[in-house]
C-alpha cells in the first residue's frame, strides 16, 4: 500500500452498487484526499446526521434519478461511534451494501484514542512512520512520543536551552500547526523536567498562539536596547519599566541562527508589530530593522517588497490543504492594506510585480477550487472550514454546560483585509481585547442569501431551496438548529440591521436572563461597499471610520457584559472589479449580481456565457440542482464596460476566505 487511503479508496469501485452505505465512526471519509477520490471516481456523498435534511436531499436528487431509470453511486456515511449501520432507515438497508472503515485497522500498532485525537491531514506522514518503525504494539505515552517526534519532528529529549524551544514553537505557531492537547500536555510534562525552563509558562505558550506571539512582541524592545548598547562603554543605563503582562524570562535569544530566519517573516506579515526606538536610525541599517519604526513610507515599502516576494514564492499548488490556503489568505490581506495604505510606497516596478501575483493567485486559487472545494462541506465542523459548520463548531463549545452563552456576529461583506483594519483600531482602542484569528470559506456564490443564510442555518443550501434567493428565513433556520440541539425558543435571539444608532434595544434582548444564544447580523460594511466608487482604499477609509466610530466596540463590550463568548465572521467578503458588459438575458436569470447570475436552466447560461466565454460556470455541489450560477470572468463584473465597482458574488480570495475571530476581553 503507497497510502492509506488505498486501503478505502480501493473499495469504491464504480457502478458496482448505486448505494454505499459506509460505518465510519472515525472521520475517515470525510479527509479531503479521501472525497477528492471518491468524487473522481464518479461517487457522491452524503453524511448522515440530520434524518430530514437527509431524506430531502436523498429523495430530490437521488431516488428522483433511480426511479427514472438513470444511474448514480451514492454512499451514505453514518459517522456513529458504533461499528455497524443499525443507525440508518431500514430503506437504505434494505438497498445498499455496506462497508466499515476504522482507524485500528490502519494503524494497528498505535493507541487508538491518541491517533483518533489528531487531524486527518497528518496520516500521511503518520502512516510511513507506521510502516517503517512501528513493528509492535506501542502503549499512549509510547504512542504519544512516536508522533511527536515523527508527525510534528518534535524531539522533547533535544530541547535542551531556550532557543531550542524557541525554534520549536516558532515553528508551531507561525504555520498554525494544530497540536492535540493530549500531546501538547505530554510535551510540556517532558519539557517540565527540565530546571532550565521552570519559569517558562510553557502552559500558556505551548498551545496558544495568541499568547506566544504577545511573549514575543512584549520582549522585543528589551532585546532592542540589548542590541542598542553592544559595542558601547559598557555604561548601563537603568533598566525601563518596560509594564511586561506575561511572566516567564525577560531576555529571549532573538538573534540565534535558528530564531532569525522566523522573525524577518513575523514582521513582515504583521504577526509582529514594529516598535519606535531612540537609537531607530542605526538599528534599521541591521538585521532588526524590519521590526523597528522609521519613516512610515520606507517602512511600508520594506514590507510590500518582502511580501510581495513571499507570497509570490508560496502560492499553493493544486494538491494543497485548505490550511495553506487560509495562510496565504492572510498574507493576502496584509498585503492588500499596505498597499492601500500608502500608494506612495510603491514604485512602478513594484506595481508590476503586484500585478502578476495577484494574476497568479487568482488563478491558482481558482484551479485548486475546481479541484478540492466540493469536498469542504463534509468535512468535520471541527475546527470549521465552512460558514455553515459555525453552529455545529458554537454548539460544541458550549455543550454540556447549561450556563454558557455564546454570541456569533457576522459582519455582512466584511474581507479579511477590512478586518484587519477593523481589527488593529480595535486593539488600539481596547487594548484588553485579544484576537484568536482563523478563517472560514463562504459558499459559493458569495452572495448573502446563500453565505449568510448557511451560516445562521447549519446546512449546506441545498437544504433552503425555498429561501435561497432571500434571506426572511435567517431567523427560523437559527431557532431551528438550536431547537435541535436542545435550546428552547427564549434561549436563542436573532438581531440583524446591527451597525449605527443606539444599542439601547439590543440590551434590552441580550440582558434577558433566559438567553443563552445569539446571533447578531452587522451590515455596516455591505451597505458602505454597495455606495463605493472609491474601489479599495475607500473601502478601507470608511470602514476605519466605522470602526471607530462608538459601535462596534460597545457592541462587543454589551455581549461580554452579558457573560457571551464571542465569535466574529462574515459571509462574504469583497473587491474592486471592472465592468465587462450587462448580459442581454431579460427576465430570464432568477438572480442578476454584478459578480454572479443565476439561472433556473443550463441552457440559458450556456447561452448567456457565450458572449462571456472567460465567465466560469460553477457547479452545483451543495447548492439546489436548479440554482445555477454563472461567475463573472476574473477581477470583472457584469456592469457597463470600464466602469469600476466593489463587489461580491465570485470566487476571488478576497470574497471566499473570510475572518472567523474569537474575541476575549481581559482585564484593562
Amino acid at each position: 500500500m503507497s497510502s492509506w487511503r488505498d486501503k478505502i479508496l480501493d473499495k469504491f469501485t464504480p457502478k458496482v452498487a448505486k448505494l454505499t452505505l459506509a460505518a465510519d465512526p472515525d472521520g475517515l471519509l470525510l479527509e479531503e484526499g479521501i472525497l477528492e477520490g471518491i468524487r473522481q471516481r464518479g461517487f457522491e456523498l452524503i453524511p448522515f446526521e440530520d434524518h430530514i435534511a437527509f431524506r430531502y436531499a436523498y429523495e430530490s436528487k437521488f431516488r428522483s434519478r433511480w426511479d427514472r431509470g438513470e444511474f448514480s453511486d451514492l454512499v451514505v456515511v453514518l459517522r456513529s461511534q458504533a461499528s455497524d449501520l443499525a443507525g440508518l432507515p431500514f430503506d437504505l438497508l434494505q438497498a445498499g451494501r455496506r462497508l466499515f472503515f476504522s482507524l485500528d485497522r490502519i494503524f494497528p500498532h498505535l493507541n487508538y484514542p491518541v491517533v483518533a485525537s489528531l487531524d486527518r491531514s497528518e496520516f500521511d506522514i503518520l502512516f510511513e512512520a507506521h510502516k517503517q518503525f512501528a513493528d509492535h504494539e506501542l502503549g499512549e505515552n509510547a504512542t504519544k512520543d512516536f508522533i511527536l517526534l515523527h508527525v510534528f519532528e518534535i524531539a522533547p529529549n533535544k530541547i535542551k536551552k531556550p532557543s531550542d524551544l524557541l525554534r520549536e514553537l516558532l515553528r508551531r505557531h507561525y504555520r498554525g500547526q494544530r497540536i492535540p492537547g493530549m500531546l501538547d500536555e505530554r510535551l510540556i510534562v517532558l519539557l517540565r523536567q527540565k530546571p532550565i525552563f521552570d519559569d517558562w509558562p510553557l502552559e500558556r505558550l505551548v498551545p496558544d498562539r495568541e499568547a506566544f506571539f504577545a511573549f514575543l512582541q512584549e520582549r522585543w524592545p528589551i532585546f532592542l536596547d540589548h542590541e542598542a548598547t553592544k559595542g558601547s562603554s559598557g555604561v548601563c543605563e537603568a533598566a525601563k519599566p518596560y509594564g511586561l503582562t506575561m511572566d516567564g524570562p525577560i531576555d529571549l535569544p532573538f538573534d540565534h541562527h535558528d530564531i532569525r530566519v522566523y522573525i524577518d517573516n513575523l514582521f513582515t506579515e504583521g504577526v509582529l508589530h514594529a516598535v519606535p526606538h531612540d537609537q531607530a536610525e542605526a538599528l534599521s541599517k541591521t538585521w532588526v530593522g524590519i521590526g523597528i519604526q522609521t519613516a512610515p513610507i520606507e517602512d511600508r515599502s520594506r514590507r510590500i517588497n518582502k511580501l510581495t516576494e513571499k507570497l509570490t514564492e508560496s502560492i499553493p499548488p493544486d494538491n494543497a490543504k485548505h490550511t495553506e490556503w487560509f495562510h496565504f489568505a492572510r498574507g493576502w490581506a496584509e498585503l492588500i492594506v499596505l498597499s492601500n495604505e500608502q500608494p506612495d510606497a510603491i514604485s512602478e516596478e513594484l506595481n508590476k510585480r503586484l500585478m502578476l501575483l495577484q494574476a497568479k493567485a487568482d488563478e491558482g486559487f481558482t484551479s485548486w477550487l475546481l479541484k478540492r472545494y466540493a469536498g469542504l462541506a463534509n468535512l468535520p465542523p471541527v475546527p470549521p472550514v465552512m460558514l455553515h459548520h459555525l453552529p455545529r463548531f458554537l454548539a460544541r463549545q458550549v455543550a454540556g454546560d447549561k450556563n454558557a452563552k455564546i454570541a456569533l456576529v457576522v459582519v455582512d461583506g466584511m474581507a479579511m483585509d477590512q478586518w484587519l483594519v477593523v481589527r488593529d483600531l480595535l486593539s488600539a482602542k481596547k487594548p484588553g481585547y485579544r484576537f484568536r484569528d482563523q478563517a472560514v470559506f463562504a459558499w459559493v456564490p458569495s452572495i448573502t442569501s446563500v453565505s449568510r443564510q448557511a451560516a445562521f442555518a447549519g446546512k449546506a443550501p441545498i437544504y433552503f431551496p425555498d429561501s435561497i434567493l432571500t434571506t426572511d428565513k435567517e431567523p427560523a433556520l437559527w431557532s431551528q438548529f438550536w431547537a435541535d440541539n436542545g435550546y428552547s425558543p427564549n434561549q436563542v435571539v436573532y438581531i440583524k440591521g446591527l451597525g449605527d444608532g443606539s444599542l439601547e434595544s439590543v440590551s434590552n434582548v441580550l440582558s434577558h436572563p433566559q438567553v443563552r444564544i445569539a446571533g447578531l447580523v452587522v451590515d455596516k460594511v455591505d451597505k458602505i461597499m454597495h455606495g463605493m466608487e472609491l474601489g479599495t482604499a475607500g473601502m478601507h477609509n470608511q470602514v476605519a471610520q466605522w470602526a471607530k466610530q462608538p459601535y462596534l466596540s460597545p457592541l462587543l463590550d454589551l455581549l461580554f457584559d452579558n457573560g457571551f463568548r464571542v465569535y466574529l465572521t462574515s459571509d462574504h467578503g469583497n473587491l474592486e472589479a471592472e465592468g465587462c458588459g450587462r448580459p442581454a438575458e431579460g427576465a430570464v436569470a432568477d438572480l442578476r449580481g454584478e459578480r454572479v447570475r443565476v439561472y433556473p436552466d443550463a441552457t440559458l447560461r450556456s447561452k448567456v456565457r457565450e458572449r462571456f466565454p472567460a465567465a466560469l460556470e460553477w457547479e452545483t455541489n451543495g447548492l439546489p440542482e436548479d440554482y445555477l450560477a454563472l461567475l463573472a470572468p476574473p477581477r470583472q463584473a457584469f456592469v457597463q464596460e470600464k466602469q469600476r465597482i466593489v463587489s461580491h458574488g465570485g470566487v476571488s480570495i478576497e470574497e471566499l476566505i473570510v475572518p472567523l475571530v474569537q474575541i476575549e476581553r481581559r482585564g484593562e
